[in-house]
């Protein structure tokens, strides 16, 4: 019997798709299944129907808003909501701000952000990377000096997701110039509008605007706005990376991408007229897909579990991310095959007569995926973090 194949755990799964099927509107769909990049007014919607539902963040705390659900409970609901193309909401809040201030921050802290991250009210961006610090991060060059009443930062960040979307950010920064790289960092809260922030915009081969540089030109942030005890930012980063990477696996929205894909194969056709399907070689290809998300899955449950039970991954996120990561590139890299040119144009306005109706959806979701195997530390630094801790190498 399978794991989920409880009269509980099916009761749960109806009341799930049945909230996605009442609340989740057509328009929204539409954009998930479409499009990678969503609106913020799109995303903060969408959560705040979950809010009041009392669904805003499964994975938190009961006491601080999360539901009280079994890691099985939070699959299924993960899996519903990929199967619905419900968009993901504001990642850096949910997963990796809200955890980190629930561990570490203050109470203050906790009564002032909290609440808003549940309700989709504010939305947060992640500055930890730098031009130079990227899977090196204990090298950044960010400062930040105390004047006696302020904390003043100055320096750059890149590759800020979401950063155009964000009214505040959790910033690592280097406060002991002198002492070693990994014991000298903290992390702040900071306000987007704050004077001497400075945003720019990167777009990338998607043709989306998902990332942005920073600047920080003497930036004044109150001593209040230090997350957790200063020169402890190394480890708070490196807790809040492995959620990261196990988010990051994705495994819900990777098992929704399969099936479409084994329709795709049914819908595609070869040179003689056949449905690609029929092809020995492609139900060759889609086997091993499945078989390895089998095996992500597994893992991915067993990591959710421990988390639930107050257990950091560890370096187990680090083999999660690099399995999850590749399969997402296996599997759109797939999907351009089978789509062949009906999947070589992304703009909504250019030769629309030639577009399989998923093809531009497929065809951002494939570009965008060359960074899933780069960001929240490179797929390279993640076998060497295996062979250190897990290998003993």
């Amino acid at each position: 019997m399978s794991l989920f194949d409880t009269p509980e755990l099916r009761r749960f799964r109806e009341e799930v798709r049945e909230f996605l099927q009442t609340h989740l509107s057509e328009d929204l769909r539409d954009k998930t299944r479409g499009g990678l990049h969503m609106e913020r007014e799109d995303m903060a919607r969408w959560q705040a129907i979950l809010h009041r539902r009392g669904w805003g963040a499964p994975h938190w705390p009961q006491a601080l808003g999360g539901t009280g659900w079994t890691a099985l409970q939070r699959y299924i609901f993960e899996e519903e909501s990929a199967f619905a193309d419900a968009p993901l909401g504001d990642v850096h809040g949910l997963f990796l701000a809200g955890p980190m201030l629930i561990a570490e921050g203050s109470d203050a802290q906790k009564a002032r952000y909290l609440p808003r991250i549940l309700a989709g009210e504010e939305f947060w961006c992640q500055g930890f990377s730098e031009p130079n610090a990227g899977s090196d991060l204990a090298s950044l060059k960010t400062r930040a000096r105390f004047d006696g009443t302020h904390w003043v930062i100055d320096g750059q960040k890149t590759w800020l997701s979401s950063g155009h979307h964000a009214d505040l950010m959790f910033c690592l920064a280097r406060t002991e110039p002198e002492a070693k790289p990994q014991a000298s960092l903290s992390v702040f809260i900071l306000d987007m509008r704050d004077p001497g922030i400075t945003l720019q915009p990167i777009l990338t081969m998607d043709e989306g605007h998902s990332v942005n540089a920073v600047f920080f030109d003497n930036v004044r942030v109150p001593a209040d706005a230090m997350i957790g005890a200063p020169n402890k930012g190394w480890g708070y980063a490196k807790d809040l990376l492995a959620r990261e990477r196990v988010n990051n696996a994705q495994a819900p929205r990777t098992k929704r991408d399969i099936v479409e894909l084994d329709r795709l194969a049914r819908e595609c056709r070869g040179a003689d007229g056949r449905p690609l399907i029929e092809q020995a070689g492609m139900r060759r290809k889609l086997a091993v897909l499945t078989a390895d998300f089998v095996a992500l899955e597994s893992a991915a449950l067993s990591v959710i579990a421990e988390q639930m039970r107050g257990i950091e991954p560890g370096p187990a996120a680090s083999t999660l991310k690099i399995r999850g990561s590749e399969l997402q590139q296996r599997v759109s890299e797939t999907a351009m095959a089978l789509l062949g040119d009906a999947g070589l144009v992304l703009g909504a306005d250019y030769g629309s007569g030639l577009l399989h109706p998923a093809g531009r959806g497929w065809a951002e979701r494939h570009f965008f995926r060359r960074v899933v195997t780069i960001y929240a530390g490179a797929n390279e630094i993640q076998k060497t973090i295996i062979a250190k801790s897990i290998l003993d190498m």
